[in-house]
């Protein structure tokens, strides 16, 4: 395809979206600067259309582009631009008055719901990437206590066990939990506390059995399973279509294992991954599109996040807006 086929497209892509009404070449020459005159634009339009990047949706009506015309428009034409300061600093100062785990994952999807004007979806990070920062032994009663997990992505657990104890027992019980896991990934943290069930003073054997196992049962969950969901209101953005397109998107949408599947080819932080209509696996989510990214360090991805919305929608401004805030929550989180 040559360059000015290439810009028409552009120029349609780009006017769809904003106007989502049909485009037709009056138009196209009269808003862009192709340096061609209408009967060429129709010609260069005719060429796009037979070989499938736009379409007529009904007679005597403009062009709309393909699920083919925005993967071509995504792949080649468009850039992602970067998020101004003003808007980075939005997304910092949103974020940083989060207080915990539960908290900043809310706030991501409320944040990306309202910057993309989509649908939010946030995966919570798996345990299996995550160290272990601290093992926490809170005295609630001399026959209850609470222990809490506290891991390197700011995933906090707590669980109550009923044994009784001394204070005494619980600063013994806490520096060898600590010792053992503190620094592991969940998989060394548990193999190390399983050694150490083996190796207790006899004197606090009971308390430390009973903190191990609980702790190896909070190490054994993985809450990657769990999603947050945001911006439901946004699917009005389909329009009238709710019987035919917005009601089978919500009901998808709804399906946690449905979710997890959308997000889990986007496993990478450097990359924004993109799928348009048909490319999705799903027949009631083929009228979306879905643009997500992986959020963690740059040497680890522990979760996914991202958007779904209807296909005509502003790919630049929402692969920018998807890419800076994974960034962003999963530098908060590694600082957390």
């Amino acid at each position: 395809m040559d360059d000015r086929k290439l810009q028409v497209l552009r120029a349609i892509v780009t006017d769809y979206v904003s106007s989502q009404e049909p485009v037709g070449s009056k138009a196209l020459v009269e808003r862009h600067s192709l340096g061609v005159s209408p009967a060429t634009v129709r010609n260069d339009m005719a060429a796009l259309e037979e070989e499938g990047y736009i379409t007529q949706p009904h007679t005597s009506a403009g062009r709309i582009p393909t699920d083919k015309g925005y993967r071509l428009f995504v792949d080649r034409l468009g850039s992602v631009k970067p998020l101004s300061p003003a808007e980075q600093r939005a997304i910092h100062t949103f974020l940083s008055g989060a207080v915990d785990l539960d908290d900043i994952l809310h706030r991501t999807v409320r944040l990306l719901a309202q910057v993309t004007q989509q649908v939010a979806i946030v995966q919570y990070p798996t345990l299996s990437h995550a160290e272990v920062r601290h093992v926490e032994l809170v005295s609630l009663s001399s026959q209850r206590l609470l222990v809490i997990l506290i891991t390197s992505t700011g995933r906090i657990e707590q669980r109550v066990v009923e044994i009784e104890h001394t204070d005494d027992e619980l600063t013994r019980v806490r520096s060898l939990l600590n010792a053992a896991a503190v620094g592991q990934v969940s998989s060394q943290a548990a193999a190390r506390l399983g050694q150490l069930l083996a190796e207790l003073p006899v004197a606090i054997s009971s308390i430390g059995r009973g903190c191990i196992a609980t702790l190896l049962d909070m190490l054994g969950s993985d809450a990657s399973s769990r999603v947050v969901v945001g911006g439901m209101p946004n699917l009005t953005r389909f329009g009238d279509e709710f019987e035919t397109t917005v009601r089978p998107v919500l009901e998808a949408l709804e399906e946690q294992v449905v979710l997890l599947k959308l997000l889990g080819e986007a496993t990478s932080t450097d990359i924004v991954t993109v799928r348009i209509g048909r490319e999705n696996p799903y027949a009631e989510l083929q009228s979306t599109s879905l643009v997500a990214s992986g959020y963690g360090t740059a040497l680890d991805s522990w979760a996914t996040l991202g958007v779904v919305g209807p296909t005509r929608m502003d790919y630049p401004s929402t692969m920018a807006s998807v890419r800076a805030v994974a960034r962003y929550v999963g530098r908060f989180l590694a600082e957390g």
